[in-house]
């Protein structure tokens, strides 16, 4: 399969120490520790730790020769966080349990999916808002982005009221739910 290939190609770019190879896998990973770190009692420096002593671990196990990957890169990572992080907080007395609870608790590959499912999702919510159009673009980040009242936005867009403006703002989210259900109806589809 060509992802586990590009994977190979990053492990032997890791174990010479390529500074681009190290980035890719960072940006392509870090996010999916993150929600995990965050989601199990742990902050964003804790994220941040584990990560790199996750990426430590694959780098001593690249460099050893001896690696071989016989699961996606992610899941690797993810699985040896999960771990990593466990250990913290068992020996932090946050979590105390047996390993096999612990297997339960954190089904990886359901994680990694999850996690993807959603990156998925937003994917689509932002390329249904960018084929919204103006001005129900503009306004729609007015009112749940920039947190402007109806006031505000009937002025800024030239509506003569605040219901008017109110009106429009409902017939632009129907419009967007038309766009995101298209693509996400295309995007499910495909699976």
């Amino acid at each position: 399969m060509k992802p586990y290939q590009n994977e190979q190609d990053l492990l032997k770019g890791l174990a010479l120490g390529d500074k681009q190879t190290i980035e890719i896998i960072y940006k392509d990973h870090y996010n999916l520790i993150q929600s995990l770190i965050l989601n199990n009692n742990g902050s964003a420096d804790d994220a941040k730790d584990i990560f790199q002593e996750a990426m430590i671990v694959l780098y001593e196990k690249v460099r050893s020769g001896r690696f071989e990957l016989n699961c996606q890169l992610k899941t690797y990572l993810y699985s040896v966080s999960k771990r990593l992080w466990l250990k913290k907080l068992s020996t932090n007395n946050h979590f105390v349990s047996t390993g096999v609870e612990l297997e339960q608790s954190f089904p990886v590959e359901e994680e990694v999916e999850a996690h993807e499912r959603r990156d998925a999702e937003f994917d689509m919510m932002e390329k249904a808002i960018a084929s919204l159009g103006e001005p129900c673009k503009s306004l729609l980040e007015a009112y749940y982005l920039n947190k402007q009242n109806m006031q505000v936005i009937a002025a800024a867009f030239g509506y003569t009221n605040a219901d008017n403006a109110k009106n429009q703002k409902y017939k632009c989210l129907v419009r967007l739910k038309k766009i995101f259900f298209a693509h996400y109806k295309n995007g499910t589809d495909h699976e």
